[in-house]
């Protein structure tokens, strides 16, 4: 009975370890390559599979996207300067039994075959477009690895460059070359912005003077046709002026001849307002000289002039009567 009991037990122990070796899991980021007596078979899907113990065998095949490291390299330009250039490259699987049988290490095959790779595309560049064209260094590198690992069922999705670093002396002279290339660029700009500050100066000047002779020019214009209309206003009012003066001249003297008429006036009368008229003349702002006349004859002028104003008071209106002119001593 004991006997019985182990052999069941070791038969139960037997069928545990073949089925757990008869069952296994891929999980959903990777392939499994079943082999039958070391060939090979077929392609597990994930998910839960079997396979026969001790006969089968199952390889596991990681197909997400991988880093690879390439170390840093010396590689020399085409103008002789020697560079340290590393780069990543980043692959997936997309045949999972040709990475497995046609390379042994895929790693180290890839790291080798872009240090290869980088040394020829650097080596055809000068060292001013290798340091500014990584983008193009990139997409050569990603094609020619893509192309050369296209055999090993993987892709190459793309490669970076992380350093190029030139010689330390190299480096001082470029720090030179790009301090030297600045100032230029600045002594290039302030002369620019001078020259167009200088041209918008003109232009303000240009354009203030134009605006100030037009301005002048109408000013003038104005103060003429001011001076003008002026000049026509002082001459109608000096016009209006002489014929109202005139008017009134003429009303004054025909009141005094008509009041002179009207009084009757004495000889005696007339003669005291000759005097009083000659006294006006004399007072020294006449410009005419008047000499002594004879006091005799004077009298006899006024009783002649006396004479014309008599018939008029007896309504005869005055007479024409010739009056001798005074004679001097």
């Amino acid at each position: 009975m004991t006997e019985l009991a182990i052999l069941l037990g070791v038969i139960a122990l037997v069928l545990f370890v073949f089925v757990a070796q008869g069952v296994k899991i891929v999980r959903p980021y990777e392939r499994g390559l079943v082999e039958r007596l070391g060939k090979y078979k077929t392609t597990a899907n994930p998910g839960l599979r079997t396979i026969i113990p001790f006969i089968e065998n199952i390889r596991r095949v990681d197909m997400r996207e991988q880093v690879v490291d390439v170390p840093p390299q010396e590689v020399i330009t085409s103008d002789n300067v020697v560079v340290s250039v590393d780069a990543v490259v980043y692959y997936e699987a997309v045949d999972p039994q040709r990475l497995v049988y046609n390379v042994a290490n895929f790693y180290l095959a890839v790291t080798k075959l872009a240090q290869t790779n980088l040394r020829n595309v650097i080596g055809d560049m000068h060292l001013d477009q290798a340091l500014t064209s990584r983008d193009t260094i990139n997409t050569r590198l990603r094609e020619i690895l893509d192309d050369a690992t296209d055999k090993w069922g993987t892709r190459v999705v793309r490669v970076e460059i992380q350093r190029i670093d030139p010689p330390p002396d190299v480096v001082a002279a470029m720090h030179g070359q790009m301090r030297a290339e600045r100032e230029r660029r600045a002594v290039v700009l302030t002369a620019d912005g001078q020259r167009e500050a200088a041209i918008a100066r003109a232009e303000g000047e240009k354009r203030a003077a134009i605006l100030t002779a037009e301005g002048v020019k109408q000013r003038d214009i104005l103060t003429a046709e001011g001076q003008a209309q002026a000049m026509k206003a002082v001459a109608e009012a000096e016009k209006f002026r002489r014929i109202a003066l005139a008017e009134g001249e003429a009303t004054a003297t025909e009141a005094v001849f008509s009041a002179i008429h009207q009084g009757g006036p004495t000889p005696d009368l007339i003669a005291i307002k000759y005097l009083e008229m000659l006294g006006q003349v004399a007072n020294g702002r006449a410009t005419k000289v008047f000499l002594p006349l004879d006091t005799s004859g004077y009298l006899g002028s006024l009783a002649g002039i006396a004479e014309l104003f008599k018939g008029e008071g007896n309504g005869e209106g005055p007479r024409t009567k010739s009056i001798p002119p005074p004679q001097p001593e």
